[in-house]
């Protein structure tokens, strides 16, 4: 019974959340070296929701991520070719590039880099 209200608590979350701006929240990374630069808002990348499926050897080691804030040059081909969040978003294992701003939901002017629970106040809005 408990699983499933927390299902439902962050179904309902995420789906409020997909059509406005997203605020980092405890321990998100935001990633946006390139981002507005090309046009497009920061991307919001919640490191714990990754980070409660896969080991870290996952996404640091096989995906090659650096693990320094805004040492990575992540582009849009990369993605596409399968590189770095490309590996599982690829319309296959997760949702692909056509959904822009599932990733790109960053408040504009956001600078990279992980947010924690003394910007932001706790670990999410539940």
């Amino acid at each position: 019974m408990m699983r499933k209200r927390l299902c439902l608590v962050m179904f309902l979350s995420l789906m409020s959340g997909s059509t406005g701006s997203a605020h980092a929240e405890y321990a998100d990374v935001v990633i946006n070296r390139q981002a507005e630069k090309n046009g497009m808002r920061p991307v919001v990348f919640p490191h714990w929701f990754h980070r409660i499926r896969f080991r870290c050897r996952v996404c640091h080691l096989e995906l090659q991520f650096k693990m320094r804030v805004a040492s990575n040059i992540i582009t849009m081909g990369d993605i596409i070719d399968g590189k770095f969040c490309g590996a599982c978003h690829n319309g296959e294992i997760a949702w692909s590039v056509e959904n822009c701003d599932l990733c790109h939901s960053g408040k504009p002017g956001l600078p990279s880099g992980i947010y924690g629970s003394d910007q932001t106040n706790g670990p999410g809005r539940f």
